[in-house]
């Protein structure tokens, strides 16, 4: 039982770190707790553009050392799928 608690804590810890640092990153005039984990990236969910997608790239990277290939959409899909990314490429904060 303690393996499953330790991989919901670290995917709340990255989660949490993840809104901090796009919302810096992008300057959004939000608090973390209004990013709904389900919530699309691109298009009508946060409405964010090409450039602000390439920002979360180099955010990515920066912050939990996880390169996204370029043209690799599919992680950029939602937050969560951009979370479970992050987790299935062995990110951490670096």
């Amino acid at each position: 039982m303690a393996g499953n608690f330790d991989i919901i804590k670290r995917r709340a810890e990255i989660s949490q770190r993840l809104k901090e640092n796009l919302i810096e990153s992008l300057d959004m005039d939000i608090e973390p707790c209004d990013i709904d984990e389900n919530v699309s990236l691109v298009g009508s969910g946060l409405g964010l553009d090409s450039l602000d997608i390439l920002e979360i790239v180099s955010c990515v990277e920066t912050v939990f050392g996880v390169k996204i290939p370029e043209g690799d959409m599919l992680p950029l899909r939602s937050f969560n799928t951009l979370v479970d990314y992050i987790i299935a490429n062995d990110g951490g904060i670096a």
